[in-house]
């Protein structure tokens, strides 16, 4: 439990670098090939160190997935661009609490639903009111 906080607590304080510096970096060379640079370093970075921790891959597991599981490069490119375009319309507090909102209302659906093979989760009233608090907080924080 402690681990899986500690690498989510990780992934949100590099999504919210990754999202300013990229809104920056596409300021300046533009939004596509920001997003080209971004996807190209990172790339490079996960096949370093793949090679540094194991020398084996197996390609042939590929195709025992579900061709949709293989859209994340895709998705990857789609959310780039949309968390630059956020933020240098709107600002990156304001952009990055729309994105969390997103994610937990689409992290709700899926589990609710038992989506892509996640487990169905219960619902209770301290998550719908959880969910409806974290909504009226964005509003809030958008007319403040």
């Amino acid at each position: 439990m402690v681990e899986g906080l500690i690498y989510s607590f990780v992934a949100g304080l590099f999504i919210v670098l990754q999202s300013v510096f990229n809104a920056r970096l596409g300021e300046t060379v533009g939004t596509w090939p920001s997003n080209v640079f971004v996807h190209g370093s990172g790339f490079l970075f996960a096949l370093f160190v793949l090679m540094m921790i194991s020398r084996q891959v197996q390609f042939e597991n590929f195709r025992e997935v579900p061709p949709y599981y293989l859209l994340g490069g895709v998705f990857g490119a789609i959310i780039i661009f949309s968390v630059m375009q956020g933020i240098s319309i709107l600002g990156v507090s304001y952009a990055i609490t729309i994105i969390i909102v997103t994610q937990v209302v689409g992290g709700f659906i899926i589990d609710y639903f038992g989506l892509f093979g996640e487990a169905i989760a219960t619902v209770n009233l301290s998550k719908v009111i959880g969910l409806i608090l974290m909504i009226v907080g964005l509003i809030m924080y958008q007319l403040s």
